[in-house]
């Protein structure tokens, strides 16, 4: 220890004694005293928010005072030993600002602490909605299991005391954390009880949250039509109330869902809208999860250098906002767009990054993707073992979650392994399965990509024209959906094993 600290040191010790010294009392008069000074320096009370239970959404104003909300609020629970209820009111006033300045900067775990805290305050749908905002935050950050516990105290108190719109938008968080720990049933069934109740109690714009979620599970589950006329409602209901940062989330939603269906050049669309209002209106967070989107459409386009840079953005923003569930997504969309550009073993480490970062927040579907990727991975360098027994991984996630469209993926990419190790019949068998539940969730793209592989099984078991008509079927679909990298992948594997096998290609005409 240098001069310098220990000096600090020997300070703070004689601080401390000489602050223990002092009875109860006159400390409560210091901290009295120092919560009156520090409030004047910093321009004075702030005026009262709304009542938490009034569910106001108004734009939280920031005031001088936020950076030692904190502070104040720790200095008149401090003076009110002595002073009783004289400090209260400014005790819940300071630490409820401090629980709003931290989650609006993204200093997560402290805003999750004073949201917490504030519960313990506060009672009856106050103390369940401090409950319910700890939860937002702590979920987001991975922390399902307290976010859980949260939510479900939140929900016995607003029962109890009969406030069935608060108990609506807790059983809408609920939802949301089944679906980011993979329990799609649990959840559709939950955002039901949630809808009921927040229509009937008239709160829209967690209707609107309400019906985005459902539509992305609908899509999710091969629902193709519901899933549309969900997000086409959710967006009509944020755009009617003019909720922007709803609208920018809704857009994206939208977008994934026409990516899901083959609409590119509307998937497309839709993220860079989404994408303007979350700069416009300074979200952050909504930002890196838009950049991350729009990533995809570009690799699939054939711009990969640009969906490599985009996706470096997107991972500094979620970085910087605390967003490890997107950050986790971005990683792994970045590890694609390695192998895409052969950097085959920089792909494989960033899966495994990816995967880490999904098992640490709990996010059973992008773990099966990463895993479905990595597999890929290994495919493709020979390690055919640890493909299978990846790929399988994968799939018993995707079965686990209810997620079709991930089962579909999965399968699909089983069978590659199964024809890569000569296993024709069960290869053909597999693929089948897979194109059949592309087709019911309306996947066009690994229709077409699945198709094609499937057309290489055909090839390969002698059954030519079999495999010519779905060839020029799935390259159909794969130019449907501008596929450009999947395009030139597929037409290389034809036609070198067609090389091999002293076959012509199969878009030129059989000899």
């Amino acid at each position: 220890m240098n001069a310098e600290l220990a000096y600090f040191f020997r300070h703070a010790l004689l601080r401390d004694a000489a602050y223990q010294l002092q009875l109860p009392g006159d400390r409560a008069r210091l901290h009295g005293l120092a919560f009156g000074i520090i409030e004047a320096a910093h321009g004075g009370r702030p005026p009262e928010a709304p009542p938490l239970e009034s569910l106001d959404d108004r734009k939280w104003v920031p005031h001088a005072s936020d950076a030692v909300a904190f502070d104040l609020s720790e200095h008149a629970r401090l003076a009110g030993v002595a002073h009783g209820d004289e400090y209260s009111n400014a005790r819940r006033l300071y630490l409820r600002r401090a629980a709003e300045n931290a989650q609006s900067n993204f200093r997560n775990s402290l805003a999750e602490a004073w949201w917490r805290a504030l519960s313990e305050l506060v009672d009856g749908a106050a103390r369940g909605e401090a409950l319910r905002r700890a939860a937002h935050v702590g979920y987001r950050c991975g922390r399902q299991a307290e976010a859980m516990k949260s939510l479900e105290l939140a929900l016995e108190i607003h029962r109890s005391v009969g406030n069935r719109r608060l108990e609506g938008v807790a059983l809408e968080e609920l939802a949301g954390v089944y679906a980011a720990t993979g329990n799609l049933k649990q959840s559709e069934l939950t955002h039901e009880q949630a809808l009921a109740l927040l229509r009937e109690t008239g709160a829209r714009r967690f209707e609107g949250i309400v019906l985005g979620n459902l539509a992305s599970i609908y899509g999710d589950t091969g629902r193709i039509e519901q899933a549309e006329r969900a997000h086409v409602t959710a967006l009509a209901i944020d755009r009617d109330l003019g909720d922007r940062n709803n609208e920018g989330i809704g857009l994206s939603n939208l977008g994934l869902f026409f990516q899901e269906t083959g609409r590119v050049d509307q998937a497309e669309g839709a993220h860079e809208q989404a994408l303007a209002i979350h700069r416009q209106i300074g979200n952050r967070r909504g930002e890196g999860v838009a950049l991350g989107n729009l990533a995809v459409v570009l690799l699939q386009t054939g711009r990969a250098d640009l969906a490599e840079r985009i996706l470096e953005q997107a991972i500094a923003i979620d970085r910087d906002v605390g967003n490890r569930r997107a950050e986790g997504i971005a990683w792994d969309l970045l590890a694609g767009v390695m192998g895409e550009t052969g950097r085959v073993e920089q792909a494989e480490r960033t899966h495994e990054l990816a995967i880490a970062i999904h098992r640490e927040v709990g996010n059973r579907s992008a773990e099966g993707a990463a895993l479905s990727g990595l597999a890929g991975i290994y495919d493709r360098t020979g390690r055919f073992g640890q493909a299978e027994r990846t790929m399988e991984q994968a799939l018993a996630i995707h079965r686990e979650v209810g997620s079709r469209r991930g089962e579909g993926v999965a399968l699909g990419n089983l069978a590659l392994t199964y024809q890569a190790t000569g296993r024709l019949e069960l290869a053909a068998r597999t693929f089948l399965q897979a194109l059949d539940l592309h087709r019911q969730v309306g996947n066009t793209r690994f229709m077409g990509a699945h198709g094609c592989e499937y057309a290489l099984c055909l090839l390969a078991q002698g059954k030519r024209s079999e495999a010519e008509r779905l060839w020029r079927e799935s390259m159909v679909l794969l130019e449907g959906v501008r596929d450009v990298q999947e395009i030139r992948f597929k037409r290389n594997r034809m036609r070198e094993q067609c090389s091999k096998s002293g076959e012509a290609p199969l878009d030129e005409a059989s000899p």
